[in-house]
């Protein structure tokens, strides 16, 4: 395609999207599928006007992604119900390390037995579709600050965190191909790859979101008397943060995810939020679609409190709606008919009907969750951008040529069958599950 038709193709595109807004929002399935039937058509499947081939722009498609993951996941940060208490937590970060595991394991021994796969292909192969994604999962996650929902909440800080400690299991898999150092017995990954580069990326994300918080609030003036650059200040901060942890070897996703977390519950808490202001949030988002300011994030003369994290929140989410459907387009224009095999249809039903639900099981054994949120839990692991990432990460540290093709099919086509099974599954599902919500009792 000329740039010409490239500029038709995504301005069209962009322009349908926002006329119809109201028609997409009251139709059974979600925007991405709508990019990824547009990609399909103008690609080599139906139309062939162009062909993007990921293994050549892998280098491009590893800066996109990233770029995406992380604004993506600054947006999921920011979201995070205030205050923080362990006891909400401890649901999200046993699905980001014992599910995520168990599933890394499942994909694992599914592509050595069945696909024939090499041992350290199969754990990087688990490690590339473990992770939850941040970016098609809208209709599942958090929908603005104030919601208090158990299961958006848990969906969506999974994601936060699980793009982050599944990068461990990408260098496991990488030096079980002699792509990555591991150390004698393994020690080095589990020292560097696991403890340092976890708790160094945690430290990092929390100190710098804090940091700005209390440096935004001093130059805000108290009631607030200057005006600051909340996007850019929102955009900084996730420079800063992930420069910090790729300079010293930490995991840049779960710090910027911590960043984002740190910044909003320190904003609130320098603005006077108490638990029981916190407690009466709702639960739905404003009728008007906009995120209005919480009821304790108030000046004391009944303005709301400016804030960096509220301030950046609205202009992340539409660079993540935009990055959305480019990054989908593309998705759609890399495959042809044969790439929908019954092996790679086979293999990503294992990770959606076995792998995915069989981790949230064993990762919530011992929890108070509900069931019917266990079973959500268990369906909506939607994948997607974070995936395409860590593949095009493999890439361009010397995954062989040969791995890299067959890998590139089995992760695009879970990543397109995701869209369309969880995209025409989340509107009918989560309306069921909200009429049972409402029969629960009040946590």
């Amino acid at each position: 395609m000329s740039n010409a038709q490239w500029f038709l193709l995504v301005g069209g595109l962009l322009l349908t999207r926002g006329l119809t807004a109201p028609l997409l929002q009251r139709l059974p399935v979600t925007p991405a599928i709508v990019y990824l039937a547009v990609g399909l058509l103008v690609g080599p499947t139906v139309l062939n006007l162009f062909h993007f081939n990921p293994l050549k722009e892998s280098a491009l498609l590893e800066v996109l992604t990233e770029v995406v993951v992380l604004i993506s996941l600054f947006s999921a940060g920011v979201k995070m119900p205030v205050p923080f208490s362990f006891a909400r937590w401890r649901t999200p970060i046993l699905l980001a390390s014992v599910s995520m595991a168990v599933s890394v394991g499942l994909v694992a021994a599914f592509a050595y037995t069945l696909l024939g796969l090499p041992l350290g292909a199969g754990v990087l192969l688990g490690a590339i579709l473990a992770p939850t994604d941040p970016v098609l999962a809208t209709d599942v996650q958090t929908r603005h600050p104030g919601d208090r929902d158990q299961l958006r909440f848990t969906l969506t800080c999974e994601a936060g965190m699980n793009d982050g400690s599944a990068f461990p299991f990408v260098m496991l898999g990488m030096g079980l191909l002699g792509l990555h150092e591991l150390g004698e017995f393994g020690l080095r990954w589990a020292l560097v790859d696991v403890l340092w580069a976890t708790v160094a990326a945690i430290a990092i994300g929390v100190l710098s979101g804090a940091a700005l918080a209390y440096l935004a609030r001093k130059l805000r003036g108290s009631p607030p008397r200057h005006k600051l650059m909340d996007d850019f200040l929102g955009l900084g901060l996730i420079g800063v943060v992930y420069g910090l942890s790729v300079w010293v070897d930490a995991w840049g996703f779960l710090a910027v995810f911590f960043a984002a977390v740190a910044l909003r519950q320190t904003e609130l808490k320098l603005a006077g939020t108490d638990r029981s202001s916190a407690d009466q949030e709702n639960l739905d988002p404003p009728p008007t679609g906009r995120i209005e300011p919480e009821a304790e994030n108030a000046c004391p003369d009944g303005a709301p409190a400016p804030t960096v994290s509220e301030g950046s929140l609205v202009f992340k989410e539409h660079l993540e709606r935009l990055s959305e459907l480019v990054l989908i387009l593309l998705i759609g224009g890399t495959l042809f008919l044969d790439s929908w095999s019954w092996r790679a249809l086979g293999f990503a039903l294992f990770l959606f009907m076995v792998a995915r639900p069989a981790s949230v099981l064993v990762g919530l054994l011992g929890t108070r969750t509900s069931w019917p949120i266990r079973g959500m839990v268990g369906w909506f692991g939607v994948r997607g951008i974070g995936s395409l990432y860590y593949l095009m990460y493999a890439i361009q540290h010397g995954l062989p040529e040969d791995l890299a093709l067959d890998l590139i099919q089995l992760t695009l086509i879970a990543v397109s069958l995701s869209i369309l099974v969880h995209g025409t599954s989340v509107k009918p599902l989560m309306n069921r599950f909200l009429r049972y919500r409402r029969h629960l009792p009040p946590t």
